[in-house]
């Protein structure tokens, strides 16, 4: 089943990181025939709106040229995942479809450190302590991602997107909506990391879908892991009928 033409896919980079995350597959979708977005996540720390909030509305602004009737499915990395409920409230067309990548699992009022506390709280409480003595994260090296993403040049463009977060960023809490999610939800794992929220994901009986291997195949392997992405939509809208 070939999604529907005027459905977009757009993809959410998580806000530690820039759009990059996305572009290779962005482009090997597009090469395919697919619509698809890769939106900004901006916000300001000076704006008096909660940083999620105007997250969710960069999303939405950078879709205000679609049709109205147009629909999209959002595809979220890493810290995206928790703003997909937000963003979904935000944007002027029907969700057809939430594929979380890699990515952390919705929970009403919960902060990103809520979330890290319920899977880790040893390693959560050490994380947070160091928040509250002004360290921000990430604060990754070349060093740190030479295995991971091998490209170089790939490898620099992705440090020099780097937004390491602090506190206040980590401490907010998101909002989930009365109702979400209203469109069907699927949960690609590619690392060991996230072995919880997977399993979460099957508890709440969404599709799960694998890629063992580099945490970055959109960069690494974006050739494969667009096909993933688009069987595991096939199976989705399938399951939804």
């Amino acid at each position: 089943m070939r999604n529907d033409e005027d459905t977009v896919y757009t993809l959410i980079h998580s806000p530690l990181v820039g759009g990059l995350t996305w572009t290779l597959v962005a482009q090997e979708l597009s090469a395919r025939g697919y619509p698809v977005a890769v939106p900004h996540l901006a916000d300001q720390a000076t704006s008096p709106l909660p940083l999620w909030q105007q997250q969710a509305e960069s999303v939405a602004q950078a879709l205000d040229h679609l049709s109205p009737g147009q629909g999209v499915v959002l595809v979220a990395h890493s810290g995206a995942g928790p703003l997909l409920p937000a963003i979904s409230q935000a944007l002027n067309h029907p969700v057809q479809a939430y594929v979380f990548v890699d990515a952390g699992l919705p929970r009403d009022r919960a902060s990103r450190l809520d979330l890290m506390y319920a899977e880790d709280p040893d390693w959560a409480a050490q994380f947070h302590q160091e928040l509250r003595q002004g360290h921000t994260y990430p604060t990754w090296t070349e060093a740190d991602l030479i295995e991971i993403i091998p490209d170089a040049e790939l490898r620099r463009a992705l440090l020099a997107e780097l937004y390491p977060r602090g506190l206040p960023f980590y401490s907010e809490p998101l909002p989930v909506f009365a109702g979400w999610p209203e469109a069907p939800c699927a949960y690609l794992k590619l690392s060991g990391f996230y072995d919880n929220v997977a399993a979460q994901a099957r508890q709440r009986n969404w599709l799960g879908r694998e890629m063992p291997g580099a945490p970055f195949p959109m960069l690494v392997e974006p050739v494969a892991f667009t096909g993933l992405l688009l069987a595991t939509m096939k199976d989705l809208l399938e399951r939804a009928v």
